[in-house]
């Protein structure tokens, strides 16, 4: 077995106790206005995600935060960071991002010590960096030596995870349901993999418009679930 395997299955573990569960990234307002109402609905919004959104956003960054850490690169990762702070336009999707990502390198950095994560910590601290999910995620991948394909996989598989339980709780869909559908985007992920890895940098932070504007629409809900 591989060593990195069990520090994989940790920091991708939808339970990890960073709220996550909150958040439905917009999902909330594409059912409220009816525009997704049952399972093959969920299933074009979950695929539209991972193939047009994630890989220019989230997993890319992952993948720049990830480099960044081998290369012991705090400057990139700070610039990173501030990039990544100005490409999510929608105040939720930004405050979500930032929430989960101090959780988690507040969860990890006594866990794991790295000069690295403690100075991106000290940075979170004095205002000069925000902390996202997605640098974390890369980061910490690359701490525990885990390799880059593994880690966009496993980040890939979490996302749709968190997307499925969404859609079964919000459309609603049954548990069947869900986990069909997740089932049958188990394939995909190697090809997104694949793909974001070989996107051009000057191509970060391409936008799905749709996606914001939901984003955007979910904080004047009448009612919500959740907190994106």
């Amino acid at each position: 077995m591989h060593n990195w395997l069990p520090y994989l299955l940790h920091l991708s573990d939808p339970t990890l106790p960073i709220g996550a569960y909150t958040h439905s990234g917009g999902l909330e307002t594409y059912v409220q206005q009816g525009l997704i109402k049952d399972a093959g609905d969920a299933a074009a919004f979950i695929r539209n995600m991972l193939e047009h959104n994630l890989p220019y956003n989230d997993a890319l960054f992952t993948v720049m935060a990830y480099r960044a850490a081998l290369a012991a690169d705090a400057v990139i990762l700070l610039e990173l960071d501030q990039e990544c702070t100005a490409l999510k336009a929608p105040q939720e999707l930004r405050m979500a991002s930032q929430k989960l990502g101090v959780r988690l390198l507040k969860l990890l950095s006594p866990l794991v010590k790295h000069a690295m994560g403690e100075n991106y910590q000290a940075k979170i601290r004095t205002g000069e960096a925000t902390g996202h999910y997605c640098l974390v995620f890369g980061i910490y991948a690359a701490f525990a030596g885990i390799p880059l394909e593994e880690a966009l996989t496993a980040f890939y598989y979490n996302a749709a995870t968190g997307m499925v339980t969404n859609s079964v709780k919000l459309v609603p869909l049954g548990q069947q349901q869900g986990q069909q559908l997740l089932f049958e985007l188990l394939p995909q992920l190697p090809a997104l993999v694949a793909h974001t890895l070989t996107i051009p940098r000057d191509m970060a932070g391409r936008c799905s418009f749709g996606f914001d504007i939901r984003s955007m629409q979910h904080e004047r809900l009448y009612s919500r679930l959740y907190m994106s």
